[in-house]
């Protein structure tokens, strides 16, 4: 990832709102949710979260698709893999032990129930 793509999607998550929409679907999986539904997790106007959607979605951070009447979100898992790898890709200067436990899964799994 290039430095002004992942500046683009750390700005894109650095508002409250747009961070708690994309854990929220970070969460649902590659089913997403329709924008309503997201509307009332995260207690915002449809309108509000229309351009929260569309800055994530620039960000390459949220994919959308058409299913009848409604629109389905969904994380874009690709897009935040690399912006993880992006912030990691120099972690530690080459010495693992002091990012500890940031590559184990476990202990990103309970310090998420946590959050």
């Amino acid at each position: 990832m290039l430095l002004p793509l992942a500046v683009e999607a750390l700005s894109a998550l650095a508002h409250g709102h747009r961070l708690a929409v994309f854990r929220l679907l970070v969460r649902a999986g590659a089913e997403g949710l329709p924008a309503g539904e997201i509307a009332r997790e995260v207690g915002v106007l449809p309108n509000t979260l229309s351009t929260h959607l569309t800055i994530l979605g620039h960000a390459g951070l949220v994919h959308s698709r058409r299913e009848g009447r409604s629109v389905i979100y969904s994380a874009n898992y690709d897009g935040m893999r690399d912006l993880l790898g992006f912030l990691v890709a120099d972690c530690c200067a080459g010495r693992p032990e002091i990012c500890g436990s940031l590559f184990d899964p476990a202990a990103r799994c309970d310090a998420g129930a946590k959050a």
